[in-house]
């Protein structure tokens, strides 16, 4: 398998493309493009987004991405053993797997200033505010109200 990816990165290197050009073409991180000229396939996510990386990283170059995936396939099977068929594969696994390379992949969050404080004190003065100015409207209205009902019982 690592010939097939030696090929890639050849390609890739006679026709004079960087791995920052790619990368920001198709948004993939540089870090999974290194994985993948490695042979590094357990660091990239699984399924079909290792097509679609591979496919976008041969689309960049101006190649036809069918015989590369084909080979990229064929050459997978061969390195995979085959499935022992008293232990089959456990799809929660690999679905664990996949959102680990999924939050390995995510850059870290930057850092910011928590406003959410500043907005919770806003919404309690608001609310604060609009409490005042209903209670004041209904104690104004009872104090004329009973005022008009005082002067008609008279």
């Amino acid at each position: 398998m690592a010939r097939f990816f030696d090929d890639l990165r050849n390609e890739r290197e006679r026709l004079g493309v960087s791995l920052d050009t790619i990368s920001e073409v198709t948004r993939i991180s540089t870090r999974h493009l290194l994985a993948l000229e490695a042979g590094n396939v357990d660091q990239l996510p699984g399924g079909v987004f290792r097509h679609g990386i591979l496919r976008n990283y041969l689309s960049v170059l101006g190649l036809d991405s069918a015989p590369w995936i084909d080979r990229f396939d064929a050459e997978q099977r061969l390195s995979t053993p085959p499935e022992d068929p008293t232990h089959p594969v456990d799809p929660t696994a690999e679905l664990a797997q996949f959102a680990e390379n999924v939050h390995r992949s995510r850059p870290p969050a930057p850092p910011t200033r928590d406003l959410r404080w500043l907005g919770v004190l806003l919404m309690l003065f608001f609310l604060a505010a609009l409490g005042w100015s209903v209670w004041r409207y209904v104690l104004h209205g009872h104090v004329v109200l009973s005022t008009a009902a005082s002067s008609t019982a008279r």
